[in-house]
């Protein structure tokens, strides 16, 4: 069987990313303690407007910002299901999602979970 994936696509304002990046190791520990296979952030070095779409498009990406690529790895949809609860459940986590206090526009983010279909 096939892992499972939480993908994630965020704008970031470029000040703001070593805030983000903070958040991140934080939020990585939490889920991979709590089962995550992996747990990976990216920033954008090589991501132009398109004709048509792109990853800039896609969050409606303003002047000063970046975007962040970023997926989640689990064994299975159940897997991510009950990491997921066990994360959601978590004070470190918590004190994480303020929406005042995040350094990215919560709004513009995109979530999807993923199955996965070629694995080599």
């Amino acid at each position: 069987m096939g892992k499972y994936v939480d993908g994630f696509v965020v704008p970031v304002p470029k000040k703001n990313l070593d805030a983000y990046k903070r958040i991140s190791r934080k939020a990585g520990k939490v889920w991979r303690e709590h089962g995550a296979l992996e747990y990976i952030e990216c920033a954008a070095d090589d991501v132009k407007p398109g004709k048509l779409t792109s990853f800039p498009q896609s969050v409606k990406m303003k002047r000063g910002e970046t975007v962040v690529f970023s997926w989640i790895v689990y064994k299975s949809r159940k897997h991510r299901d009950r990491v997921n609860a066990k994360v959601m459940k978590d004070p470190r986590l918590a004190s994480m999602m303020n929406p005042k206090s995040m350094p990215f526009d919560g709004k513009r983010l995109i979530w999807g979970g993923f199955k996965t279909i070629v694995q080599l």
